[in-house]
């Protein structure tokens, strides 16, 4: 018997290191795959980094672009709030225009005698109408505001009001001395 163990046991050697050989190969192998496991988990990490990047990008972009949406309806409700205002300042300037104008519709000089109507102008003489000066009634009348000026004492350039009738000096010289000085016309009620 003792042969028969001693040949059974010499192949438990060699079978130990046929089963240690493949071990090792076996754990190389796993190594091996480990290792490019390991490669491929870091360019994947790099990878899903980049994306945590973009996402966090995209969420201030996204709040940027809400931030921004946010400004622009104020800016639109302020315009408008602005526009409607500017409206109602030129509606009250349109209703005070056109009052202005009825009111100059209305405005009757008075002539002699005291009744209503159209004042017109005698020879001689001018009606003041709306952006009359003296300089310009002078000019167009042939003559100098000093001189129109000299034939209508007491006449206050900055005091003539539409309707008013003004002495005109005669062409050739200075208006005689006995003509009488025209009286300014009464300045029209202010509504």
């Amino acid at each position: 018997m003792d042969t028969i163990s001693r040949e059974n046991n010499s192949m438990l050697p060699v079978g130990g290191i046929i089963v240690g050989v493949i071990a090792l190969a076996l754990g190389l192998y796993a190594a091996v795959s480990l290792s490019k496991v390991n490669t491929k988990l870091t360019a994947q990490q790099e990878k899903i980094d980049r994306i945590d990047d973009l996402a966090n990008q995209v969420s201030a972009v996204s709040q940027k672009t809400d931030q921004n949406a946010a400004d622009l309806k104020k800016v639109v409700s302020d315009t408008q709030n602005g526009f409607n205002t500017v409206a109602g300042m030129i509606g009250n300037v349109q209703a005070t225009v056109k009052t202005l104008e009825e009111s100059q519709k209305h405005v009757a000089v008075k002539g002699k005698g005291g009744k209503g109507g159209a004042v017109v102008a005698g020879p001689g003489e001018y009606v003041v109408k709306p952006g009359d000066t003296p300089h310009r009634i002078a000019a167009a009348n042939g003559c100098t505001t000093s001189e129109l000026l000299a034939v209508n004492p007491g006449l206050d350039p900055k005091r003539m009001h539409v309707g008013q009738k003004l002495k005109l000096p005669e062409k050739g010289g200075a208006a005689p001395a006995e003509a009488a000085p025209a009286a300014p016309a009464p300045a029209p009620a202010t509504p």
